[in-house]
């Protein structure tokens, strides 16, 4: 058995592989359909932070993320898929990438024009919410590429109402988290929005301690927002919750650990910052359930599937009367590029994953007064890197 049929399994629905070493390595896997409907390769790269980022749950400093390209009728759409850990099974590199494989011989005979069916065909055969978006993101990519606008303008939206985003110290000591902070306004310009990442394991005075450190580097007129990524129990969040807005924090990021949700309904009585949910919302599905008991959600690409879905879920919390934010995992420029077409929406906006890697292979949005804009280029308006 070559190589190829070894990693691959038996070759079957009209689709050839092509592979020289391992999928998980910095090297390229082919996907190529035939018929002259879609080409799809998936290219692994790796990237490191500048700076380790720590939130209650751990600390990360590189990731191996997916780069897909997709063709189709002499035009590319790129997307990206980077793993990430939250309710139950991890979504690593190794899973998303075995998911597409197993996923991309059902493609056969589509083209990106068949957006709806595409999507129906990765419902029916559960594809991971990470390789969902890969494969979304590209086939809107591919689409604005067609249309000749770039995504924000294709949809109608104001670009110039997007806000600013957030640039995002972690969990540390208070002198390391208060020099994160020195050291994000030495690389950033205009820095107009602060995300601290409270819930350290050291208890809610080392919380304090590294809040109060951060704040006195806070530039006039920055708004502070805190992430405790469900680091407290419903006691210590409530009084972190008053504390935290005596201090002027604008609002509170899942205060409360996933499957504590029914504590939620307290803690916003008790509160007085707006509770917004990241970990406890994937999809759309989640927003009615949360309505009366968070002010917003936060919708990460790789938790949705991608635009598609990040569109209905915008449209979902809308009709409920809840706030919108963009947020990230360990996304390069690509994706975070691909959530800033739709930052017009956005009363929040996170989106900086991609300003602390040393070695990011993208170029997209760009950052103007504080907020991550993307271009007039058409499509995501993603390059490589020279």
């Amino acid at each position: 058995m070559d190589r190829t049929r070894a990693i691959c399994g038996n070759l079957t629905y009209g689709l050839t592989y092509e592979t020289e070493r391992s999928p998980y390595d910095d090297r390229s896997i082919k996907a190529r359909l035939r018929e002259c409907s879609m080409q799809i390769h998936l290219h692994p790269f790796t990237v490191h932070k500048r700076v380790p980022l720590t939130i209650s749950r751990g600390t990360t400093a590189e990731t191996t993320n997916l780069w897909l390209v997709l063709e189709h009728d002499g035009i590319e759409g790129w997307g990206e898929a980077s793993p990430f850990s939250v309710r139950g099974t991890p979504q690593t590199t190794e899973a998303i990438a075995q998911s597409l494989q197993t996923f991309l011989p059902h493609l056969d005979g589509y083209t990106p024009f068949d957006r709806q069916a595409i999507e129906a065909l990765m419902d029916k055969h559960q594809l991971l919410s990470a390789a969902r978006t890969a494969l979304d993101l590209a086939l809107h990519d591919w689409l604005g590429k067609r249309a000749g606008l770039p995504l924000w303008k294709l949809w109608g939206l104001e670009r110039d109402r997007t806000v600013p985003t957030s640039v995002t110290i972690g969990t540390n000591t208070p002198d390391a988290a208060q020099q994160r902070l020195v050291d994000w306004l030495a690389t950033v310009l205009d820095v107009q929005a602060i995300k601290i990442k409270l819930g350290s394991p050291a208890g809610l005075e080392a919380d304090q301690a590294m809040f109060l450190a951060v704040q006195k580097k806070v530039p006039a007129g920055a708004k502070v927002s805190v992430d405790a990524n469900g680091g407290w129990d419903l006691a210590g969040a409530i009084a972190m919750s008053h504390w935290l807005g005596d201090r002027g924090v604008t609002y509170l990021e899942q205060p409360l650990p996933v499957g504590q949700e029914d504590d939620l309904p307290k803690l916003r009585q008790e509160s007085p910052l707006p509770l917004f949910a990241d970990e406890s919302c994937f999809d759309r599905q989640d927003i009615p359930k949360l309505a009366d008991r968070v002010d917003g959600i936060n919708i990460k690409l790789m938790k949705s599937g991608g635009l598609s879905e990040a569109l209905r879920m915008i449209y979902t919390a809308q009709t409920h009367g809840l706030q919108i934010m963009f947020g990230c995992y360990s996304d390069s420029t690509l994706s975070n590029t691909a959530a800033a077409h739709l930052g017009a929406f956005a009363t929040h906006l996170d989106l900086d994953s991609h300003l602390n890697l040393s070695d990011d292979p993208f170029l997209g949005a760009r950052m103007e007064q504080g907020r991550l804009l993307p271009t007039n280029v058409p499509g995501l308006g993603v390059t490589r890197t020279k």
